[in-house]
């Protein structure tokens, strides 16, 4: 019965991606847009053809994993530590602006003192997935805009994982300083025992057996997802796991080869966390949020593309550049709303503020994915003289 429900399920999934994909095509509309629709049509508050969210939310984060996996295969330690230097004043500084911009709404909307913090620490992120995935691959490699937007998105992804780290050590009582020391002291810990694996078992594994192109992918997975699992054990997150992963094995001979062929399969599971998105909100809940989203939403559009601009503008970045990595970052996070699970989760916030959350990232993923696809390079424009792969 089990087997039967989850290959409906991939059946209504993808299948209807398909013919939903073709139409946003047609219409030139955002491929982004027809996933979310199509999880708010097909989810328990549509049509409830497919009422176990939770399953495909679970496997859809596989996606997510899998991504910062391959980022990490495309990014050399030196060139990492380069690029983050250069986010990091960018990146502190527009952080506590969102942070402020989250509380103050809050405090508008008449939320508790936890949840205006929430929300807050929600809206500081940009989302990786719709900042990567809507970047072209030469950008993102070879250009300095590349550079600068991983730069900050991965200060973001630290920042990230700090709140959700304080988010589970402190639960609904005090925040449990032992165990978050813990998880930052074994971060360093972490990187270096990637390091010698990959250089004295690893590599000399996939030298003996690269012929075998299976046992290199079943070797790829493996280790991003051995990875995973054992961050989250000693307390930091699978994505920074599988952000480690990536890295070290980022300066073998193989590491091209490996994401090249790992592209697919993420795809796969990144169309799962999309629908996955559009499933899991409630839209009985419009009537409440409705306005507090909105306003959030558009402060969020309007408000990140100029903080990015006047902050990149003072470190002498072209405006023009400046303006493209603003709009590209206009958004909230698929971090915003794993916070807001966490939180609604320990208690530390109701239904109202986690939905608040929730309509914001898809109001702002939305938008700002149609600003990128109509106006800037990306490999999935409309217009073909926008469209870079």
């Amino acid at each position: 019965m089990l087997e039967a429900s989850l290959f409906t399920s991939f059946f209504l999934i993808f299948t209807g991606a398909a013919l939903l994909a073709t139409i946003a095509l047609f219409s030139r509309q955002p491929l982004l847009v027809a996933y979310i629709a199509l999880g708010a049509l097909l989810g328990p508050y549509g049509v409830g053809a497919i009422d176990n969210v939770e399953l495909m939310s679970e496997m859809s984060h596989v996606g997510i994993i899998f991504l910062l996996f391959l980022l990490g295969l495309d990014m050399q330690p030196q060139a990492l530590m380069s690029v983050l230097r250069k986010a990091l004043v960018v990146g502190t500084i527009s952080s506590i602006v969102f942070l402020a911009m989250g509380y103050l709404v809050g405090k508008a909307f008449g939320f508790s003192e936890a949840e205006c913090w929430i929300i807050g620490a929600a809206m500081m992120f940009s989302s990786t997935i719709i900042g990567i995935k809507l970047l072209p691959t030469t950008v993102l490699h070879h250009k300095h805009l590349g550079e600068m937007m991983v730069g900050l998105l991965l200060l973001q992804d630290f920042i990230a994982i700090l709140c959700l780290m304080i988010l589970i050590s402190g639960g609904g009582d005090a925040l449990n300083l032992r165990q978050l020391s813990a998880a930052v002291g074994a971060l360093p810990l972490l990187c270096i025992g990637a390091w010698l694996l990959v250089q004295y078992l690893l590599l000399p594994l996939l030298s003996r057996f690269d012929r075998f192109h299976e046992y290199v992918f079943l070797v790829a997975i493996g280790w991003c997802m051995g990875m995973a699992e054992l961050a989250e054990v000693i307390g930091l997150s699978k994505e920074i796991g599988a952000f480690i992963a990536g890295i070290s094995l980022a300066t073998s001979p193989i590491s091209q080869y490996i994401a090249l062929n790992l592209k697919p399969l993420r795809d796969f599971f990144l169309v799962l966390f999309f629908f996955s998105l559009g499933a899991q909100f409630n839209l009985g809940m419009l009537p409440e949020i409705i306005v507090p989203a909105l306003v959030t939403a558009a402060l969020v559009l309007v408000i990140k593309p100029v903080t990015y601009r006047f902050l990149l503008g003072h470190q002498s970045e072209r405006p023009l550049l400046a303006w493209d990595i603003g709009f590209r970052l206009g958004q909230i996070s698929e971090f915003s709303l794993l916070i807001a699970y966490l939180a609604t989760t320990s208690n530390l916030i109701g239904s109202e503020a986690s939905h608040l959350i929730q309509a914001t990232a898809i109001i702002t993923f939305l938008i700002s994915s149609y600003i990128v696809v109509f106006n800037f390079p990306n490999p999935i424009a409309i217009k073909e003289s926008l469209r870079r792969d």
